[in-house]
């Protein structure tokens, strides 16, 4: 037995830049170490991958630890804005793609992408309503097939 992973599955629920980046990361890695990988967006994470939304992810600041932000100041108006700008420039610095080149780029080397059929349907969204590099909207049972011998990452 092989010690190697072959195969990633990760799940992206989240719609924010620090809920949609790492799983991102992990697939570009994935790919890159010649990894199968397949991202499976979920709930809000559909947002990564919807045409009029994936363009417009922004990050959490009210309640997000990391920020060391008090909560009262990350309500603000418009400081989800301010902090978005700010982190996308330091992203840029550092030659990391926006969040629609990364899918696009990943998609690219063969990571295959999937919608969540339970969250579509919840908010009325159809093939159509996300990005060509989604494959398919599939059920999570679907999702564990293409899943099946490999490592399941949820983030």
């Amino acid at each position: 037995m092989s010690d190697r992973i072959e195969k990633v599955s990760i799940i992206i629920s989240k719609g924010s830049l620090e809920g949609v980046y790492p799983g991102l990361i992990m697939a570009n890695g994935a790919r890159a170490e010649g990894i199968e990988a397949n991202l499976f967006f979920t709930f809000f994470g559909l947002d990564a991958v919807h045409r009029a939304r994936h363009e417009h992810i922004k990050l959490a600041t009210v309640g997000n630890p990391g920020l060391h932000l008090a909560t009262m100041l990350g309500g603000l108006p418009g400081m989800s804005s301010v902090m978005t700008h700010y982190l996308d420039h330091k992203m840029a610095q550092l030659d990391i793609p926006s969040i629609p080149e990364f899918v696009e780029m990943i998609a690219d080397t063969g990571a295959g992408l999937y919608g969540c059929k339970a969250s579509a349907d919840l908010f009325g969204l159809h093939k159509e309503d996300l990005i060509p590099q989604v494959r398919d909207i599939i059920t999570v049972g679907q999702f564990y097939g293409l899943a099946a011998g490999g490592q399941i990452i949820f983030t």
